[in-house]
């Protein structure tokens, strides 16, 4: 993992509920999720940054987005250990790895181990949560 394009956490600023739309409200602080195959992201192609549309913290490297099928955008690797935190989700009768924002504590998705190499890993996210800071 590299921090070559990680905001500085200290300036920061998190967004105010009513700074957000309904939809990154519900998915970012409500936990919710949006219908897969329905998020800007899905198949962007774009060259930049992800960050966490609450807080603006790097989340993802668009080198590291590929077509997982899911229906939401995914990542076999997080930009920085400043990234994202993880945390035991058992909700809905299921085991999962819920993903948060390190900065922000806003939900972004989860993480599954059936992703490509070099990690394995799939960080499964919500595009509602993301904004993409593309390259000059």
């Amino acid at each position: 993992m590299t921090d070559n394009n990680q905001s500085d956490n200290a300036s920061l600023r998190i967004k105010e509920p009513d700074e957000l739309t309904p939809e990154q409200f519900s998915i970012c602080r409500l936990k919710s999720t949006e219908p897969p195959f329905t998020g800007k992201y899905v198949d962007c192609k774009s060259d930049g940054i992800y960050q966490c549309v609450c807080c603006g913290n790097a989340l993802f490297d668009s080198k590291t987005k590929y077509d997982s099928g899911s229906g939401w955008p995914s990542f076999w690797q997080v930009l920085s250990e400043n990234s994202v935190a993880e945390h035991a989700d058992t909700s809905h009768g299921m085991r999962r790895v819920e993903v948060t924002c390190k900065a922000c504590d806003a939900h972004l998705g989860h993480v599954f181990t059936d992703g490509p190499a070099p990690t394995g890993l799939r960080y499964c996210i919500n595009s509602a949560a993301l904004h993409l800071q593309e390259r000059a």
